[in-house]
């Protein structure tokens, strides 16, 4: 049977309040990023996720490895942890499902950028062109 999961953590990212959708269906995360502005309250919330969830543009997949939860002994969990905080990484799985959707939206951005450019320079050259030829045309 398929298992999804979703989850809404709401943070304060300076200036503003953030809310973080994630939602994890067969061993994949994906990610949507909304921001609140002032701090919102529960019924805020709840309101805001009822009138707007399918609105919600989530980005793209990432895979991720969900963990059965093992009892651990205290200390070994101690040491992981110390670990985990020395091999520090960016951001966790959200952020980094985030940051992926922002680099291809960058992507996406600059190609669409550049063929409007040489598009432009392409007009731009005929547009020369054609005054050249009307230029000489009485000769």
């Amino acid at each position: 049977m398929d298992k999804v999961c979703e989850t809404l953590q709401v943070l304060f990212e300076d200036p503003f309040w953030i809310g973080v959708f994630e939602r994890r269906q067969e061993g994949k995360l994906s990610v949507c990023k909304v921001t609140f502005g002032a701090e919102p309250k529960d019924y805020e919330v709840e309101n805001f996720v009822l009138s707007n969830y399918y609105n919600l543009r989530f980005g793209p997949t990432v895979a991720f490895e969900s963990k059965e939860k093992e009892k651990l002994n205290p200390k070994r969990r101690q040491r992981e942890v110390k670990k985990q905080l020395k091999n520090a990484s960016i951001g966790t799985k959200s952020q980094q499902a985030i940051k992926l959707g922002h680099e291809e939206a960058k992507l996406e951005r600059k190609l669409v950028s550049k063929t409007r450019l040489e598009e432009e320079k392409a007009l731009q050259f005929a547009l020369k062109q054609q005054k050249k030829k009307e230029k000489h045309k009485g000769r």
